[in-house]
């Protein structure tokens, strides 16, 4: 049976959500519009903003596809008019803002990434979400350098695992909070010294803290920081109402980022994406950088893999395969 077997002409499978919950539906397939890509999806990653898009707290962006998934990676199968850099065949993968997870996926052009030649479906599929966020995070918004101090909270998910090997790379003095001691050994192979999150302000002072968790961390975060040390948050699953100490924000200099890929414009997300192919695909053809698989699911077990997302205590990507 071939790939494309089980289809309805001009109907594809696709995560749709109901009641708070992810299934698979079927919807119209979809059209490359200018310096569009028409891609078959081989795999696509769950992220943590799926589960939130699930519950109803995350929508798309204006204009954007209503159905699930933010990352994925295949085989472009038709190009839009204007297209330039790839043409039919050609293994990309990319950072969506919606429409991800399923059987095909419309991607802009500049939002594209070659796939390594080395890199497996499943690995190409969990790697440009959380490669990206990390990356915008840690280099872009704070300005990480070699030999500075950095914790990195929530470190057994995809952006921590991710965060944990570029910061390592980087030549950056990693430790991770791990809340499940049984990954703790897994992520400090990856270049941390992974301990437990009520141990982090005695490993400290950082220079930057990557928040990954959100309220619980606080005001401890601020503690943690050396003078002139920099937060980013980039997840706040656990919470997000905190009380800010201003006073020592002041005293010790501190700056304080946050940031989301998703609602931005097009030329922001295009130009994270060609930070990442210059800086990051070069640690994948090198084996320096890897995509850690908790555990794979076919696209027809959406439901089941969304379910799994929540489990506490896996580390690394679910992903979705076609």
């Amino acid at each position: 049976m071939g790939r494309f077997d089980h289809y309805i002409a001009g109907l594809m499978r696709a995560v749709v959500f109901e009641d708070g919950q992810a299934t698979i539906g079927e919807v119209d397939d979809p059209e490359p519009g200018h310096r569009q890509l028409l891609v078959a999806v081989r795999a696509a990653g769950l992220n943590g903003a799926d589960i939130t898009q699930a519950r109803g707290g995350y929508p798309p962006p204006s204009g954007a596809p209503t159905t699930g998934g933010l990352e994925m990676a295949g085989e472009v199968v038709a190009t839009g008019p204007g297209c330039q850099r790839y043409s039919v065949g050609d293994r990309v993968m990319a950072v969506v803002q919606g429409g991800g997870q399923a059987d095909l996926c419309v991607v802009d052009e500049p939002l594209a990434m070659p796939v390594p030649q080395l890199m497996g479906w499943e690995g190409a599929g969990g790697f440009p979400e959380v490669f990206a966020t990390a990356h915008d995070a840690l280099f872009t918004q704070t300005g990480l350098g070699m030999g500075e101090r950095v914790c990195i909270h929530g470190a057994a998910g995809g952006v921590g695992v991710a965060a944990v090997q570029l910061a390592s790379a980087s030549g950056a003095q990693v430790t991770a909070t791990v809340r499940n001691p049984d990954s703790r050994n897994s992520v400090a192979e990856l270049g941390a010294h992974a301990i437990d999150p009520a141990d982090f302000i005695d490993a400290g002072p950082f220079d930057v803290i990557l928040e990954l968790v959100g309220a619980p961390n606080w005001p401890a975060n601020l503690k943690a920081l050396a003078t002139e040390g920099r937060i980013v948050v980039i997840g706040v699953g656990a919470g997000s109402e905190i009380t800010l100490n201003l006073a020592l924000l002041m005293v010790k200099r501190l700056r304080l980022f946050a940031s989301t890929l998703r609602p931005r414009p097009l030329e922001q997300r295009a130009a994270v994406a060609r930070q990442v192919e210059h800086h990051v695909l070069p640690l994948v053809d090198s084996g320096q950088i890897q995509v850690p698989i908790a555990r794979t699911f076919p696209l027809a077990e959406a439901a089941d893999a969304y379910d799994y997302f929540t489990t506490p205590g896996k580390l690394g990507k679910v992903v979705l395969t076609s």
